[in-house]
C-alpha cells in the first residue's frame, strides 16, 4: 500500500524539541564516527550474526509502531509471514549499498515469492536533504509510484548535503520518472510530510533505541547495519518454521 501520512504517537512531547536536540546528537554522533563526517567501513559492517539472541522489539508500544500499518510503503504481500522493517536515509551511503545488495537479494528470495514484506521507515538523520529526499518520496507515493522513486533516489546518491538532493533536483527526478510533476512539486512544496519524518525518527529513537541507518528489524529482530543477505536469510528461516 502506498501512502505516507504517518499516525502520530500521543507519547511525543513536544515533538518539535526533541526531533530537533535528537537531530542535533545524532549528527554529532556520526561526524565523530569516521574522517570527514562518514562513518568507518567496519561500524556499521561488523555486527554479529543474528541469532534467537539478538536484540528484540520486546515492548507492545515497539511491537505496536513496527506492524504494518495501512498507510505503510510495503514491498511484497501484504499479508507474508515475515516482516522486514528497515529504518533507512536516502543519503546514507551504508542504506544505498544495503538496497544494491541485500535488498535485491531479498526481493528475489522471499519477497518475490511472497514470504516476506519488506516495510521502508525514514530515519532520516543527516541533514536537510534527507528530510527532503523522503519527503519527496512520499509525495510520489501519493501517485504510486513510491518505490520507483525510491529506488531512484538510492541509485543517483552522490555525497551528503552537496546539493544532489536538492529541491530542484528531487523535483526533476519526479519528472524523470514520469510523475505528474504540477501535483508532485505541489505536494512537495506544502511541506506536509515533513513534521511526520522527523516525529518517525523520534519514535524509533524512543521506542526501538535505533541511532544509525540502515537498522532492519525481522520480525522484531534487529539486524544494525549493511548486512549481508545470509544474515537476514538466518532470522527469516527461523520466522518461517
Amino acid at each position: 500500500m502506498e501512502s505516507g501520512i504517518k499516525t502520530k504517537s500521543p507519547y511525543l512531547v513536544p515533538a518539535a524539541i526533541m526531533a530537533a536536540g535528537f537531530f542535533i546528537a545524532l549528527a554529532v554522533i556520526y561526524t565523530n564516527s569516521g574522517k570527514n563526517g562518514k562513518l568507518s567501513e567496519n561500524q556499521n559492517l561488523e555486527a554479529k550474526p543474528p541469532s534467537k539472541e539478538a536484540p528484540a522489539a520486546d515492548s507492545q508500544e515497539a511491537k505496536d509502531f513496527l506492524a504494518a500499518k495501512e498507510n505503510d510503503f510495503i514491498l511484497g504481500n501484504p499479508a507474508a509471514p515475515v516482516a522486514i522493517v528497515e529504518f533507512s536515509d536516502f543519503q546514507c551511503p551504508f542504506c544505498g549499498r544495503f538496497f544494491a545488495n541485500t535488498l535485491n537479494q531479498l526481493k528475489k528470495t522471499y519477497i518475490k515469492d511472497g514470504k516476506v514484506k519488506f516495510i521502508y521507515r525514514d530515519f532520516a538523520f543527516l541533514g536537510k536533504e534527507s528530510i527532503d529526499a523522503a519527503a519527496a518520496a512520499r509525495c510520489a507515493g501519493e501517485q504510486g509510484r513510491f518505490w520507483e522513486y525510491h529506488d531512484y533516489l538510492f541509485n543517483h546518491q552522490s555525497g551528503e548535503n552537496n546539493d544532489a538532493f536538492s529541491p530542484v533536483n528531487l523535483k526533476k527526478f519526479g519528472g524523470e520518472i514520469g510523475l505528474k510533476e504540477a501535483d508532485f512539486n505541489a505536494c512537495f512544496d506544502s511541506k506536509k510530510y515533513e513534521e511526520a519524518i522527523k516525529n518517525d525518527a523520534v519514535q524509533a529513537k524512543n521506542l526501538l533505541k535505533v541511532d544509525g541507518t540502515p537498522t532492519s528489524f525481522v520480525n522484531g529482530q534487529e539486524i544494525v547495519g549493511a548486512q549481508p543477505f545470509s544474515q537476514f536469510e538466518i532470522l527469516i528461516q527461523e520466522a518461517l518454521k
